[in-house]
Order: structure tokens, then C-alpha cells, then sequence
């Protein structure tokens, strides 16, 4: 375990931004003190307060450039945390802990990612014809990469397809070589040389705006919580190998450091499909609330899958919940983040993956001040007992996963803050020509590092 406070890193000597400036240590103390900077917004800035003054930086009672991380010299990284945590190794691989060129992303400005031109990188891939909103690009290889002489493609031409069925017919006429599968066409491929399943830690929930009046009640929101039937939904919606979820942390993501148990088996169904206990949280929720009919919409991108899962959960609320009638409003999923973080909405539909496998960071997630918390809860309890887990009980095991268990449930079962109702898994076509395509359970879901064509 991870008992110390301050860490040193040494970056390889030979690591190159695409343009040929070298990866420095500046380069990460650039990056991670724009992502706790309030001027920045980025909604991962609460995966930062693991680090010393992080917090007090992100909510402006101190200076960026006091955040605890230091360039020694150009290939010394420097890490000083506000308490030891078990799972940094794990931490420092998400998105949020990725370098940035300071003098490149100056130079751009607030155009910085808006198009592969505004992109500079250090991967094994470099983007390409990319405008910012096109549904097509290109990687090439990055021959400046630190490993590029195991890297075996050249390039790779990507083409967006919102629907599965676009997705197949272009497999099917050798336009593209991978496309992910879904409800009908995982029956039709299953036992195909071509077709492949892998279980994700991706999971899809329905997530409540606790600052307008109808939602804001907890009974109303256990009712919405348990009137949809996670089965017949993971059946004939997804199709794809994908499993009702009955909690908020996904099985096989996480297993308890005592005795190896998986978290989502430890902690339980938390909360299922029930139309009797929905109906009596909705009488519940009528009395508090002062009505006898509710009109409710809910939120969602504009994808095929996405639009089919709505419009079942349409069918089964109004269903199992005689009086309430759900609106639906689907929209691209760049529009649908926005609404999410105003807060214009009663209810949406989304999914989450984490970028690293320890259950805090998914339970940090509604944290009252995290960025990602669209549900504006607010919990001094869950807050402190998220402390706990990253403060008080970071070197005791044990408790720190005991209290994981715990804060779950006050999640789920307590304040039914987000609904959880399956977890996802990978279903595709690859052609068996193509070999070494890595798909990751969370995190980036695909690379292409080690892919190559056999001949």
C-alpha cells in the first residue's frame, strides 16, 4: 500500500509533443493547475484534492501555483498529497493527470481541443481532419512516439455512425473493420468469427435535478427509481450482454481488501425493480409534494440506443405510476452536457465511466461541490464521509472500504440521489484480419497501440 506524502516521478527521456517540443516536468504542474483553477471550471477538479491545497485552491482561498506539485527539473515531477491514498497509482492514469504543453495551449487559447489543429499530443496516435464537429477523422502514426517501432498501423480512418445498422452496413461492405453492436444485431452476429463481448464498468443511470421542487423529493424519486423493469430493459433494448444493476458501483470493478469480495455482491441489491413499492412512494410523494397528477421530462442525447432507452422508461413510469406522464427530449449529447451542468432539467438519462477501478471515484462524483454533480445534492454527511474515505481511513483498509459500502447505500437507498439501472458491456464486430485491438472495462475504451493487420 501507498503510505507515503510526497512522491517523485522521472519522466523517459525521450518522450516528444507532436510538435518536437520534449514532455517536462512543467508540463504536468501547467496541467493540473489549470484543472483546480475556478477560472477553468473543469469538471474533474474535484479528482485533484488528493493533492496538497487542491481544495482550498479549487474554491479560491488560495493561489494555483500553490497546488502541491513541482517541477525539480525538466524530467523530476515532484507530488506532495494531502495524505497518503492507496489507490494514486491508479488515480494519476485518468484524463484529468495528463500533461499539457503551456506554451501551445496559450497560443490557442479558448479554441484549445475544438479541432485536431488545436490538439497537441504525445501519443502513439496522432489526430487528424478533425474540425471540431465532423463525424469523421483520422489517426496516423506518431513517429516521434517513445515506442513507435511497435506500432504497426500507419492509420486509421474513423466514421461516426448514431445508428447500429449504419455501423453494420458499412462492416459489411469492408468500409470499416470494427463497429459496436447492439439489441438486434448481437443475435444476428453471436457465433460469428467476427463477434466479440466484454463486460464494462460503464454504467447507465437516470440522474435527478434536486433543485426543483418535484424531484427534490426523495420519495418521488425512490417511486421513479423502482418503476422500470431493469431486465426487460437489458434484454430487449441492449441485447448486447449488458445486466440490470441494483447499485450504483458495477460487479467485478472492485473487491474488498480483506477477503477479496466483489463490492457489488458485499453491498447488495439496493434498490430494484419494484411496482408495489414504487406506488407507495408515489402516494408518499403526492402528499409532500401537494398534487394528484405530475408531468416530468426527461433528458437524453439524440443516439439510437439513447432515444430507445427513454422512450422504455416512458412506457414503464407511466405504467407503474398512474398519474405521472413523461415528457421526452432527446438532443445531441454536447447539448445535453450543457443542459446538465445549468441544471435545465428534471431528469436525464446517462452513462458513467470511471477513469480508474477504486469505488471512490465514482461515489466523488456528488460530492456537493464536484464538478460532475449535475444533481446538485448536497450532503454535509456524504461529503464528510467522503473525507473519511480520502483522509481519515487512507491507510486502514478496512475502513476506508467499509465506509465506501456505507456511503453507497446512503446514495442509493437513503437519498436516491441517482438511479442506476444497468451496467454495460461491449459488443462488436472486428475483422479477423485485424489483431491487437485493446478494449478496456473503463477508462479510454479502445486503443489501437498494439493493432496491426495480419496478412
Amino acid at each position: 500500500m501507498l503510505t507515503k506524502k510526497t512522491y517523485t516521478f522521472q519522466l523517459r527521456d525521450d518522450a516528444k509533443w507532436s510538435n518536437g517540443d520534449p514532455v517536462t516536468a512543467a508540463d504536468f504542474v501547467f496541467a493540473f493547475q489549470k484543472v483546480v483553477n475556478s477560472k477553468t471550471a473543469s469538471p474533474s477538479s474535484n479528482q485533484m484534492d488528493v493533492i496538497k491545497n487542491a481544495n482550498q485552491i479549487r474554491n479560491e482561498k488560495a493561489s494555483p501555483d500553490t497546488l502541491g506539485v513541482k517541477a525539480i527539473n525538466d524530467k523530476t515531477l515532484e507530488i506532495t498529497l494531502e495524505n497518503p491514498i492507496p489507490y494514486l497509482s491508479k488515480l494519476l492514469t485518468g484524463t484529468p493527470f495528463l500533461p499539457q504543453n503551456e506554451k501551445f495551449v496559450t497560443s490557442v487559447g479558448s479554441k484549445y481541443g475544438t479541432s485536431a489543429d488545436t490538439i497537441l499530443s504525445n501519443g502513439s496516435f496522432l489526430l487528424k481532419d478533425w474540425s471540431g464537429i465532423g463525424t469523421s477523422w483520422t489517426y496516423t502514426k506518431n513517429k516521434d512516439y517513445w515506442d513507435a517501432e511497435n506500432v504497426k498501423l500507419n492509420k486509421i480512418a474513423v466514421q461516426v455512425a448514431k445508428e447500429t445498422g449504419a455501423g453494420v452496413n458499412l462492416y459489411e461492405t469492408g468500409d470499416v473493420q470494427y463497429t459496436a453492436l447492439t439489441d438486434e444485431f448481437v443475435q444476428k452476429y453471436k457465433g460469428d468469427k467476427a463477434y466479440h463481448a466484454k463486460e464494462k464498468s460503464l454504467i447507465g443511470y437516470l440522474g435527478f435535478n434536486e433543485d426543483r421542487k418535484a424531484t427534490g423529493n426523495v420519495h418521488l424519486r425512490k417511486a421513479l427509481s423502482m418503476a422500470f423493469d431493469k431486465e426487460a430493459y437489458t434484454n430487449t433494448i441492449l441485447g448486447d450482454g449488458s445486466k440490470a444493476l441494483n447499485g450504483y458501483i458495477p460487479s467485478g470493478f472492485a473487491k474488498d481488501p480483506k477477503n477479496n469480495k466483489d463490492f457489488r455482491s458485499e453491498n447488495g441489491d439496493l434498490i430494484t425493480f419494484d411496482p408495489e413499492k414504487a406506488k407507495s412512494e408515489w402516494v408518499t410523494a403526492k402528499q409532500e409534494l401537494g398534487v394528484d397528477k405530475l408531468t416530468l421530462e426527461i433528458l437524453s442525447s439524440d443516439t439510437e440506443v439513447s432515444k430507445k432507452t427513454v422512450e422504455f422508461l416512458q412506457s414503464e413510469i407511466e405504467k407503474n405510476l398512474p398519474g405521472v406522464t413523461i415528457k421526452l427530449k432527446s438532443v445531441p449529447l454536447k447539448n445535453r452536457l450543457a443542459l446538465t451542468t445549468t441544471g435545465d432539467y428534471d431528469i436525464f438519462y446517462g452513462t458513467w465511466t470511471p477513469d480508474y477501478s477504486d469505488p471512490i471515484n465514482f461515489l466523488e462524483v456528488y460530492q456537493s461541490d464536484g464538478g460532475l454533480n449535475f444533481s446538485k445534492y448536497n450532503s454535509s454527511k456524504y461529503d464528510e464521509g467522503l473525507s473519511e474515505v480520502k483522509k481519515t481511513y487512507a491507510t486502514d483498509s478496512e475502513k476506508r472500504w467499509d465506509k465506501m459500502l456505507e456511503l453507497e447505500k446512503q446514495l442509493i437507498q437513503t437519498d436516491a440521489v441517482v438511479a442506476p439501472f444497468y451496467q454495460g458491456a461491449s459488443a462488436y464486430l472486428v475483422d479477423p484480419a485485424v489483431k491487437g485491438v485493446q478494449i478496456y472495462p473503463f477508462g479510454r475504451n479502445i486503443s489501437y497501440r498494439l493493432a496491426y493487420v495480419a496478412k
